[in-house]
């Protein structure tokens, strides 16, 4: 078998940049779209953001963009890589 080559798909996301003073805002937004009661996001006792993704818990750093997947999911994105792979819309 040979490697072939693929184009990702066109999705829209929702996200929110973390700039260091609105860790509630988006710990209120991730459990917010989860009526189950599981908590995904949490401010550590230095006041750090953290999500539990699927790859386990990941820490967000300010400036990263906290991006809502198509499956609901969330995870951090680095700032370069979510302006290589993004445009906003509307």
């Amino acid at each position: 078998m040979v490697p072939t080559r693929w184009r990702k798909k066109p999705v829209e996301i929702v996200a929110l940049q973390y700039d260091g003073t609105n860790a509630n805002q988006i710990v209120n937004w991730i459990e917010g779209s989860r009526p189950d009661g599981f908590v995904p996001a949490y401010t550590d006792d230095q006041g750090e953001l953290h999500i539990a993704t699927l790859e386990g818990d990941m820490h967000v750093s300010i400036g990263d963009h906290v991006i809502r997947g198509v499956q609901g999911e969330f995870y951090p994105c680095k700032p370069d890589i979510f302006a290589a792979t993004y445009d906003r819309v509307g």
